[in-house]
């Protein structure tokens, strides 16, 4: 392993090494291109992701603040397909009744278009804040208008704002300062011991063990695994109650409370296995090139029997496979279900987005699906639309 030089954002450790290194990758996966021409001209950036023995923490060495920017035109709703609004229900659900939330105050950090924090309002009566810069008002309202949303990145400036619930998904590895992060939220919480904070991340060991090398995008500076996480937690004055793997194992959950120095601790990192990570960081380079030739040699073979694919993704993972694999002609279109997507252009490689309905019309031999957890959603789907097709997991 190549020497890293930066100091880990989570538990402030030199003792950090770089393992992997993907270069010119889109600094935006969702960012909603409009013309061919100004997807293939996206910003690019590198990919070092180093490794901290420390506390087990992953993040891009290389990264750069400055080269991403979160507005309204990014989106990244999962919400439009039926499998993750069920994961999404029975989470909301599980907090509700698990903390009692009902007719209480709840923030949401990084709300995106409001999906889950209007779930939160209505099955439980309770009020809502979300804060996103990429919040669209025309989108969603909530039916009894508890929620309201503010269209900006949450900072101090807001700290008047009080939650039963702060809730924070998909966003911590969006931020380059982790630990900076949660301990202004750990100033806000303040005394209110009773506050639940609850945090969901990408898995990086669901990506190690299942070698789901597309989870790795620019805009995720941060790596989770459940040492590093707890790890954060306590060092941002949380006692984590719970860390567990959901969504078949690709995202972490963490509840956690404040910490006030006397109560007994809570998940802490000693539970966790760092040799487990450690054996993983060490196989992943040599695991990732193997993966990548794997897929070009699939793609010319697919070339070479003249038959025609597409992807089924247009998200972070697919934006990342075709970048990776430097994809142009072997695939001219890419499936999405989200409507808001469709019409829009891959970041990077120009492919069009097109709306399920296409595959009925181009009818393809291959359909490469991105996400396993949606196969036999999208199986569905074309079988519904009397297509005979082969289905392959990216």
């Amino acid at each position: 392993m190549e020497s890293g030089k930066k100091t880990c954002p989570v538990c402030m450790s030199e003792c950090v090494s770089v393992f992997a290194e993907m270069a010119g990758m889109p600094v935006h996966c969702n960012i909603l291109w409009h013309t061919r021409e100004s997807a293939l001209k996206a910003r690019r950036g590198d990919i070092k992701l180093g490794f901290c023995s420390g506390c087990g923490h992953i993040f891009n060495t290389a990264f750069d603040p400055e080269a991403v920017k979160y507005t309204q035109e990014y989106e990244n709703s999962l919400h439009f397909s039926p499998f993750f609004q069920d994961y999404a229900r029975s989470l909301a659900v599980k907090l509700i009744e698990k903390f009692n939330l009902y007719g209480k105050d709840i923030i949401e950090i990084g709300c995106g278009k409001g999906d889950f924090l209007v779930l939160l309002s209505e099955l439980g009566g309770n009020r809502g804040i979300g804060f996103d810069a990429s919040y669209v008002q025309e989108r969603l309202e909530s039916r009894d208008n508890r929620v309201v949303f503010i269209q900006d990145l949450y900072s101090e400036q807001y700290s008047d704002y009080k939650g039963d619930l702060i809730c924070s998904r998909q966003v911590l590895e969006h931020i380059e300062s982790p630990r900076e992060f949660l301990q202004k939220m750990r100033k806000v919480v303040g005394g209110r011991s009773e506050t639940v904070v609850f945090l969901e991340v990408p898995n990086v060991l669901y990506t190690f063990r299942e070698l789901a090398i597309w989870d790795i995008i620019y805009e995720h500076c941060s790596y989770f695994s459940a040492i590093s996480l707890a790890k954060l937690l306590s060092v941002a004055g949380f006692k984590a109650v719970s860390i567990e793997e959901s969504f078949e194992g690709q995202f972490l959950c963490a509840e956690a409370f404040p910490s006030f120095g006397t109560e007994e601790a809570g998940v802490s990192a000693r539970g966790f296995n760092l040799g487990e990570l450690k054996t993983a960081v060490a196989a992943f380079s040599r695991k990732y090139t193997g993966k990548i030739l794997a897929w070009k040699n699939e793609l010319e073979r697919i070339r070479v029997k003249g038959q025609k694919a597409v992807l089924w993704g247009g998200g972070s993972k697919g934006v990342s496979f075709l970048n990776a694999l430097g994809v142009t002609g072997q695939i001219s279109h890419v499936i999405d279900i989200n409507p808001h997507k469709q019409g829009k252009y891959i970041p990077g490689t120009g492919q069009e987005i097109e709306p399920p309905e296409f595959v009925r019309e181009y009818s393809p031999d291959i359909i490469i699906v991105m996400n396993p957890n949606y196969i036999s959603e999208i199986w569905q789907m074309v079988k519904g639309m009397g297509i005979a097709c082969s289905i392959l997991s990216a």
